[in-house]
């Protein structure tokens, strides 16, 4: 596709830089960014350039012109089962309606949302908050909206990270071809993804401490295997009550080590190697900054700042992968530099089916041409 002109970008809740990467990567000029983490305001300068740090609640709306993007990751965690879930009781929760106050000054020709799949369970006084959502960008703002619940590896992040991607444009004729297509016949193994990490590379020496007891039975588990691999004598007591009662406890899956031929499950800020499957495959020890920078699709030569490793760790596991990031931009390209829609293939997307209250692994992924 040839570019005649500079696609410009406006990253609201940029973090230490995965949606603005991918995009910058696509061509785009980033006019603004901003976040509230110092830690990852201090990464994105490193890497990617200026960055406002601070409350976007008390910063005024840039004087842009013509705006192509809006993006914006406002904070997941009072939506997500691995934060606090309180929704818009949260003030954090509530930070969504900022990004109204963008749109309605800058009018982008189109706005990108994403987000935890608990987004679309969360309910306000009103009703579910995703309605809310659609229902401000389509009558207050003229938009038309497309949402999915997508699983990420099925556009060649080597992780199992379903996430809700939101979609707004102008024009209805191109609201059903926004999204990009899914990607097939890649090795997405944790054994492809760390080839060739040597202790060389940035971040690579930056593990986070654990104690113990946490190493001791994590050394135990065997590859591909979790907690429910190890003899029922060896475990702690608070275990055993979990273990003999596993259905009251939702079939937690404590240390959980995914083997060299499988695709990584989700990345998380909160890096607990007890409750997240973050042990090294071979290795007895979890991953290192650069291999969850590695399977968050960030490239090597990315360089992650920040006061301690636990802040590194928490900055890759907030980002939304560089590589799904650039791919979104890349569709966007059609829509803002009015491709024929006849020239438009039709996209194997993914279905929009997902049930948002069971887990991932319980659920299958619907592919529709």
């Amino acid at each position: 596709m040839i570019i005649d002109k500079k696609l410009t970008l406006v990253s609201m809740f940029s973090g230490c830089g995965g949606v603005d990467l991918g995009f910058s990567q696509a061509g785009y000029e980033i006019l603004w960014a901003n976040d509230f983490d110092a830690d990852a305001c201090e990464t994105y300068k490193h890497n990617i350039g200026d960055i406002i740090h601070g409350d976007v609640t008390q910063m005024e709306v840039p004087d842009i012109d013509d705006l192509d993007v809006l993006t914006a990751g406002f904070p997941c965690q009072p939506f997500s089962n691995a934060g606090s879930r309180k929704g818009t009781d949260d003030p954090k929760g509530r930070l969504y309606k900022q990004t109204f106050k963008f749109i309605e000054k800058l009018m982008p020709k189109v706005v990108v949302f994403e987000n935890v799949r608990g987004l679309l369970s969360t309910k306000t006084a009103d009703g579910k908050l995703i309605d809310e959502i659609v229902d401000t960008l389509t009558n207050k703002f003229g938009y038309h909206v497309n949402y999915r619940l997508l699983n990420f590896s099925h556009f060649g992040v080597p992780q199992n990270r379903i996430r809700v991607i939101l979609i707004a444009v102008k024009n209805k004729n191109y609201v059903d071809h926004i999204f990009p297509e899914v990607t097939e016949n890649i090795d997405l193994s944790l054994e492809a993804t760390l080839k060739g990490v040597t202790e060389d590379l940035p971040n690579q020496n930056e593990i986070m401490r654990l104690n113990p007891q946490a190493l001791h039975y994590g050394s135990m588990i065997p590859e591909g295997g979790s907690w429910k691999n190890l003899p029922y004598e060896v475990l702690p007591e608070r275990w055993k009550k979990i273990r003999d009662n596993m259905e009251k406890y939702h079939y937690p899956n404590f240390f959980r080590r995914y083997a060299r031929n499988e695709i990584q499950g989700t990345i998380t800020a909160a890096f607990k190697p007890e409750n997240a499957g973050v042990w090294h495959p071979t290795k007895d020890r979890i991953y290192t900054v650069r291999e969850i920078a590695r399977i968050q699709t960030f490239p090597d030569t990315f360089v992650f700042k920040g006061r301690n490793i636990k802040s590194k760790y928490q900055q890759i596991g907030n980002a939304v992968p560089p590589h799904m990031a650039r791919q979104v931009a890349e569709q966007l390209k059609h829509y803002i530099l009015k491709t024929k829609i006849s020239e438009l293939k039709r996209q194997k997307v993914e279905s929009t089916e997902l049930n948002v209250n069971r887990p991932i692994h319980e659920q299958k992924i619907r592919i529709s041409l």
